[in-house]
């Protein structure tokens, strides 16, 4: 029987960043519904542990505000634009980044609409 490793994250995060223990599911069901959505775009795991005391930490600023989502949106736009350019750097030039692509977001209007039901 070979052995399989338990995580299969094979870029370079774990070097740039710490990551925090918990509950993941708990901690992803505690943030506001803006900032889940966001996470779920994430180019990789998101790490809900970290994004929640992130979270923690802009309410303390700005209070539970659209400011402070905003501005946790916008961190966690750069953490991802660090760990692209990181993996990028560890293996060589990424296709999509070659393009000048970007990564997939749903759009506004997909999270704005309510059910008919």
């Amino acid at each position: 029987m070979s052995h399989c490793p338990t995580d299969n994250d094979g870029t370079p995060r774990k070097e740039i960043w710490r990551r925090y223990a918990g509950d993941e599911w708990e901690a992803f069901d505690q943030l506001p519904l803006p900032i889940r959505r966001r996470l779920m775009e994430h180019a990789y795991d998101a790490w809900s542990v970290n994004a929640f005391m992130l979270w923690r930490h802009y309410k303390r600023v700005h209070g539970k505000t659209p400011r402070a989502e905003a501005a946790l949106k916008r961190y966690l736009d750069y953490c991802e634009r660090l760990e692209l350019q990181a993996f990028a750097e560890k293996h060589e030039e990424i296709p999509h980044i070659s393009a000048s692509a970007t990564t997939l977001r749903y759009s506004k209007e997909a999270g704005n609409k309510k059910s008919a039901a």
